[in-house]
């Protein structure tokens, strides 16, 4: 049998996936899901890391335009967000018997590690699940830079966009039946078309680190193993776009 196309993997994941469609918060049944998809990565012995976002919780730039509270201070109670986020996946990883680290980029050392680069390489390299919290730290900065950033960080051989949909369309395919699936893109044409896959500056930071990003559907059942093991899952994006 074929090994797992890549070896240690990013995966980038929205606060929105840890709740149910539309709603918000942590939801069980979601958690476990993404553990289970998760579990099934690890067993290929892939070194697997985590980004989580908060938006399940807060959006800092969101709760600023809504309220007095300013959008820095908006922007550091999403990092919390993505803290509560990872410690509920840690906790539910753990359930089932995936050992896991969570490391923060804000120091909070009563429920978690610092983020310290050699220290996430050694526990990727011991089979651990390290999920990185906090982005990067700081504010006006999204969690798909903080993701491109721990990827180029403990070198990772491929980004992995977890989405709703299964990859990158033509067109909205929630809206038009006939869009279609994009299966290979160039950085230079998801920056050029800003086709709003992640962040400009995530993508950059991919591109320089040549470190491939694949966007695909994680709420189907075994898509992250069926990506990691190289099938034509999502849509590629790297250097060459072919």
């Amino acid at each position: 049998m074929p090994g797992p196309k890549y070896k240690r993997v990013l995966l980038k994941i929205s606060g929105e996936g840890l709740c149910s469609s539309g709603g918000s918060g942590i939801d069980g049944e979601e958690l476990q899901r993404l553990a289970e998809e998760i579990k099934l990565v690890v067993g290929l012995g892939v070194e697997l890391a985590l980004v989580v976002g908060g938006g399940n919780i807060v959006r800092g730039h969101t709760i600023a335009a809504e309220t007095s509270i300013e959008e820095t201070t908006g922007h550091y109670m999403g990092m919390l967000a993505t803290v509560i986020n990872a410690i509920a996946v840690q906790d539910t990883l753990e359930s089932k018997g995936v050992p896991t680290r969570v490391q923060s980029a804000i120091a909070i050392d009563r429920v978690c590690e610092p983020f310290i680069r050699r220290k996430a390489i050694h526990h990727l390299e011991k089979g651990r699940v390290v999920i990185f919290a906090a982005g990067t730290g700081n504010p006006f900065v999204t969690t798909d830079s903080g993701g491109a950033l721990r990827a180029s960080e403990i070198r990772a051989d491929v980004l992995l966009k977890a989405t709703k949909v299964d990859g990158v369309y033509t067109a909205d395919p929630m809206k038009d039946a006939n869009a279609e699936r994009i299966a290979h893109l160039s950085f230079d044409e998801v920056i050029n078309r800003r086709l709003g896959v992640m962040d400009v500056a995530a993508v950059d930071l991919c591109q320089r680190g040549r470190i491939p990003i694949v966007v695909f559907n994680l709420r189907k059942a075994g898509n992250m193993r069926a990506v990691v093991m190289g099938e034509d899952v999502g849509t590629i994006i790297d250097q060459s776009g072919k």
